[in-house]
This record gives C-alpha cells, sequence and structure tokens, in this order.
C-alpha cells in the first residue's frame, strides 16, 4: 500500500524559546518540541544528506516567535499539521519554493535538500534541522560577512 497523498500546508505563528540546550518551538495545541544543541552557524546555503527529514523555522526579530515549515514530510497527517500550526511544503525533484521571503528550499535530486537563507532579508533568524531515526543536527544560517568577523561562540 503506497503512502497517502499530502499537501502543502500553510503555517501558524508558534512561540519559540532560545535556550542553552537548544531552541523550543510551542505548537498551537499547547505542546512543546526541543531541537537540543547549539546550532552549528552556516553562511547561506546549506544541503542535506540523502534521506534526512528536514525542518525550517523563521524567527521574528524579538526570536519569540516563528514558522515552522516541514519539507516534503510524507508521513504527518494533514490535520495534525493544521492542529500543532506547523506548515508543509511538497517538492517535487529539482523543484524550489520560497518558504517565506529570503528563504528558499529545493529537492536536489531524489534524496536531498538545499536551503538557501539569508537572514537579513528574513528580519529574524533561521534554523534548518536535520534528522533521521539515528541523529538530530542543527544550523542557523548566518550572512557570510558576520561569520567572517565573528569569532564569538555561537549559540541560541
Amino acid at each position: 500500500m503506497s503512502a497517502p497523498h499530502r499537501t502543502d500546508v500553510a503555517p501558524s505563528t508558534l512561540s519559540v524559546a532560545l535556550l542553552e540546550e537548544g531552541v523550543e518551538v510551542e505548537y498551537t495545541d499547547g505542546r512543546r518540541t526541543l531541537y537540543r544543541g547549539v546550532p552549528e552557524r552556516v553562511p547561506g546555503t546549506l544541503t542535506t544528506k540523502p534521506g534526512r527529514d528536514l525542518h525550517v523555522l523563521v524567527t521574528d526579530p524579538t526570536d519569540s516567535e516563528g514558522v515552522l515549515v516541514y519539507v516534503n514530510d510524507r508521513k504527518t497527517h494533514d490535520d495534525i499539521l493544521e492542529s500543532t500550526g506547523v506548515g508543509r511544503v511538497v517538492l517535487d525533484q529539482d523543484e524550489d519554493e520560497e518558504l517565506f521571503p529570503g528563504v528558499v528550499v529545493r529537492r536536489v535530486g531524489e534524496l536531498r535538500y538545499e536551503v538557501e537563507a539569508d537572514p537579513e532579508t528574513a528580519r529574524g533568524r533561521v534554523f534548518a534541522f536535520v534528522e533521521d531515526d539515528w541523529g538530530e543536527d542543527s544550523y542557523e544560517f548566518v550572512n557570510a560577512e558576520s561569520e567572517a568577523g565573528d569569532d564569538s561562540e555561537a549559540g541560541p
């Protein structure tokens, strides 16, 4: 039996907390999730490893709210996404989509994704969470100029 067809779902604004232990997102139904660890800083573009799930979070300028979008998630039913406020975009091979001004995601080949983000254009912080059954990696997009001149410790 094949997986059910999934469609794009518009995200809602969610509460966000940047903590020492990671990035916490509170869904509209009151549940919370924690993306663990200090995100690795990435200037400009990130390409995922094959076969991993991709979630993209864009915060507002205050870092207290944001939108969360799952990319090509085919497991979660539309009703669940709508009740939690999480969005979804479904991409065909070699297709791209602007998730938010300054944040573009594209499906590269069959199993990889590329995220290109400009936090200045997005007017907030941009995070990518890449995960599978064996682990989770967290990334924060930074402008190349600020990354080159910033020796401070990265963190939420």
